[in-house]
């Protein structure tokens, strides 16, 4: 691990001092992200926390004075070409095929268009407009590596998930990522100056999956907006908001609906406990909070058939997704969230429950273990097998105190993860790719 953070490590206060001198950091970025909006709501379609990621990093990327444009595919003709999100970021929504309907699948075939957009913004400015590149997914990816070159600026890229990792942790009878993607990843990685990773198992992955320079790789933890995620009047007053039980147990799932984030296994974790317990049905309720999205649309009535199925239909609530300040208080009205998901780059939505004093129930998969503190913050599960769940569950059921009790554990870890913390270091990340990137040049030239 030592190797990746080392070099976002502390520095001596010379050499920060050293990094606000003029044109160190870049002044202006553009970033990509071709198939989510961040002005799209969070657990619908696409859009999750890949969007929650790139509204909060650039807002305060502009708060450190590094002005960010957006360039995102235009889903509507209702949009104006040019959003203002927040002073110093700008959202560009660029025509690359229909609105509507395109699936995440169809993109690649749209990926000439978007570039082609991007390419008319960049001609209306003089040169040198943009100092560098930041390409959020592999979609994004490969338009960021033709502007970079084009502009003869670096690209920083971040995966966030990747197709080699995603295929080795299927979810049963879930489709696998195309060739395509696997080779559109390995050209990135080669393209890019530098690659964010969300975690160091992240940064391994990278090196060991797409042969990553590891001296390329930077580690950066994704932040929680702090000011939203917080404990604030606490678990009785949001359940009473949501109309919740105060005494039950309230196993909750928020999140995209797709076998990935696998909202099957806790359905299939409470009917194994009601099974065994049955006197917890009258003080047990199951919000599940979000949409279908990915490979969960083909199906989108599943989850609904399984509860039935399980005989649980009576204490699951399905609630379409919601906006991230009733998303908090859903988290603060639950016992525990859970999330059983098969792969997980991160694992935002484990953060931001703990930041309201909610413990994490997760599968020990992916970034989920850097954000879930075993035994202290949350439980991790190997695998995902319901009954291992339904045995967590019943602690929670059996022992009322351990909900506040690891609550307060988890809203002081969450604390460590603020977006501004995020923020200053990938600044940092792009201060080395301009680094880089110019010896790079003076080396071909010289």
């Amino acid at each position: 691990m030592s190797q990746y953070v080392s070099r976002l490590g502390r520095r001596s206060p010379a050499t920060s001092s050293r990094l606000r001198l003029p044109h160190r950091r870049p002044r202006r970025v553009a970033m990509l992200s071709v198939h989510t909006s961040p002005l799209h709501q969070p657990g619908t379609g696409d859009a999750g926390g890949m969007n929650v990621y790139i509204v909060e990093l650039a807002q305060r990327l502009a708060a450190l004075n590094i002005e960010v444009e957006v360039f995102t595919r235009a889903t509507t003709a209702a949009l104006p070409p040019a959003v203002q999100l927040a002073p110093g970021v700008l959202v560009r929504h660029v025509d690359a095929g229909p609105y509507e309907g395109l699936a995440k699948e169809d993109l690649p075939a749209q990926l000439c268009a978007f570039t082609h957009g991007v390419m008319q913004a960049w001609a209306g400015h003089r040169p040198g407009y943009y100092d560098l590149v930041h390409s959020h997914y592999w979609l994004s990816g490969h338009v960021g590596w033709l502007a970079a070159q084009r502009w003869g600026v670096p690209l920083v890229h971040a995966m966030h998930t990747m197709a080699k990792v995603k295929n080795a942790n299927l979810a049963a009878g879930d489709t696998p990522e195309p060739p395509a993607r696997v080779i559109g990843e390995t050209q990135i990685v080669e393209a890019a100056d530098r690659l964010i990773a969300n975690t160091a198992e992240e940064a391994d992955e990278l090196v060991r999956h797409y042969a990553a320079d590891p001296g390329k790789v930077a580690v950066v933890h994704p932040g929680v907006n702090l000011d939203r995620f917080r404990t604030a009047d606490g678990r009785a007053a949001a359940r009473a908001r949501l109309g919740l039980p105060q005494d039950a147990l309230v196993p909750l799932f928020a999140g995209r609906i797709q076998p990935l984030k696998a909202p099957d296994v806790l359905l299939r974790a409470v009917a194994a406990l009601l099974d065994r317990r049955p006197e917890l049905r009258s003080r047990i309720v199951v919000p599940v909070v979000g949409g279908p999205s990915g490979s969960g649309l083909a199906k989108p009535e599943g989850l609904q058939k399984l509860a039935a199925r399980l005989g649980i239909a009576d204490v699951v609530r399905f609630r379409p997704p919601v906006g991230q300040e009733q998303l908090a208080d859903w988290f603060r009205a639950a016992s525990v969230l859970v999330v059983p998901s098969y792969s997980e780059s991160f694992g935002l939505v484990a953060i931001e429950a703990q930041a309201t004093g909610t413990p994490v129930l997760a599968a020990a998969v992916g970034g989920l273990p850097v954000a879930v503190r075993d035994g202290e913050t949350g439980f991790l599960v190997q695998g995902h097998d319901p009954a291992a769940y339904a045995r967590v569950l019943a602690r929670f059921a059996d022992d009322p105190a351990l909900t506040p009790r690891m609550g307060a554990a988890a809203a002081r870890h969450a604390q460590s993860f603020g977006w501004d913390t995020a923020a200053g270091a990938t600044a940092e990340v792009y201060t080395a790719a301009l680094h880089a990137h110019r010896r790079r040049v003076r080396s071909h030239h010289g």
